[in-house]
């Protein structure tokens, strides 16, 4: 359903240092990069799904209250390491990793960004 998704930042580079490090816990990889933003896609994809952008207004970037991206998580750890790589590279915590009451296989971790971006990783599969 959604082509691609962007995350605006106020320091490109420090927000390429988190999402290099807590991205690769979920097989995505730095694709692309020029001076305004930064593309990741999985090994693979033709195409980058995840972009982390300087706004292309020139406004400061600004995070959207009640929103958050969640990213699959193919295993539990992968979920478990994405949270541990956000709190490592200046991210904070917004939901230690854990079962949620979605439904009874839903394992996520929910963390902030440097520039206050919500991101959760999800692994909906059981053990």
């Amino acid at each position: 359903m959604l082509l691609y998704v962007t995350i605006g930042t106020n320091d490109l580079d420090r927000a390429g240092a988190f999402y290099d490090a807590v991205l690769a816990t979920l097989g995505y990889r730095r694709q692309r990069q020029d001076g305004t933003e930064i593309g990741y896609s999985l090994d693979g994809d033709v195409r980058c799904r995840f972009w982390v952008v300087t706004p292309f207004n020139g406004e400061p970037a600004t995070f959207g209250n009640g929103t958050t991206i969640a990213l699959v998580a193919e295993t539990r750890a992968a979920v478990d390491a994405f949270h541990a790589a956000a709190l490592a590279n200046g991210g904070t915590d917004e939901g230690a990793p854990g079962l949620r009451p979605f439904h009874p296989n839903f394992y996520a971790a929910f963390v902030r960004d440097p520039d206050g971006n919500k991101l959760s990783a999800v692994c909906e599969r059981p053990e």
